[in-house]
């Protein structure tokens, strides 16, 4: 940190700044080295540890599933392989059950999801000192390793999420029949077609909100949580942050769910005719 002997507040925001870089208005484009000069930058500013730690997570996920593929064996599977089997077919099951169309890429969008937000979620466990600790002796100032603690990964996926529900609406209804699902629901009446229209349309439009949002909530409150344990006297650190991991294990497998299972529920709605 900039400085040794930092103050709880002060070691709370560092923790929960991104190492950003951008355009500042008076230094040119540069990482910024304070919660200032990272919100002068603006709006596209990029944290750079948020999609460093995300990439990282997609190709270990790549590279594990693709490791076990070619060295998958017949009868019982052992190891990762019995992991990543049972991965598959959990996928699998889920998405029968939750999607009623007919449409290869939903179950491999749905494993990509759950895997990956998983291995994003878990780096949680890791403890809060650790990286940071060490990105500062290589002179970095900030390093925040959790990108679903950042809303920019979370809304990114989740508006990614929208426009293949965008897209396969009008694929699957047609424009026509697009339009006409959102002007007659909830009321089939054409008279009460604007009011149909209007709540229609917030209900669509809160779908990519709940989904990142909720992601983001509690992945962020969690991270918080750690960081205010790690402040407490070491005896109480012991005490509290163990449980309180375990405990958040549960929250990460079960983040991860909820946002794989919306989204297939969610375009499972978009192949479905008025």
């Amino acid at each position: 940190m900039a400085v040794n002997n930092p103050t709880p507040t002060e070691y709370i925001q560092h923790h929960l700044q991104n190492l950003t870089f951008g355009l500042h208005p008076e230094n040119g484009w540069s990482i910024a080295h304070s919660t200032e000069e990272a919100r002068e930058m603006g709006f596209w500013a990029l944290h750079l540890d948020t999609m460093g730690w995300s990439i990282a997570m997609g190709v270990l996920f790549l590279a594990l599933f693709r490791k076990v593929g070619k060295a998958a064996t017949t009868g019982v599977p052992s190891g990762w392989q019995n992991v990543v089997e049972w991965v598959v077919e959990f996928i699998e099951d889920l998405t029968r059950a939750a999607f009623n169309g007919k449409n290869a890429i939903i179950a491999p969008l749905a494993m990509t999801l759950f895997v990956w937000i998983l291995l994003m979620n878990s780096l949680k466990v890791l403890p809060v000192d650790f990286f940071p600790a060490l990105f500062a002796k290589l002179g970095v100032d900030y390093m925040k390793i959790v990108p679903t603690t950042d809303p920019n990964a979370t809304m990114g996926m989740s508006l990614s999420v929208f426009a293949l529900i965008i897209y396969y609406s009008f694929k699957v209804k047609g424009a026509g029949g697009f339009a006409k699902e959102l002007s007659l629901t909830p009321f089939n009446t054409w008279l009460l077609a604007p009011f149909n229209l209007l709540l229609e349309i917030i209900g669509l439009l809160v779908k990519p909100l709940s989904l990142g949002l909720r992601l983001f909530g509690n992945m962020f409150a969690g991270e918080v949580i750690f960081i205010l344990i790690s402040l407490l006297p070491f005896w109480a650190i012991w005490v509290l942050d163990v449980p309180w991991a375990i405990f958040h294990i549960l929250v990460v497998t079960l983040q991860a769910f909820i946002f794989t299972v919306l989204t297939i529920v969610y375009l499972s709605a978009a192949h479905e005719h008025h």
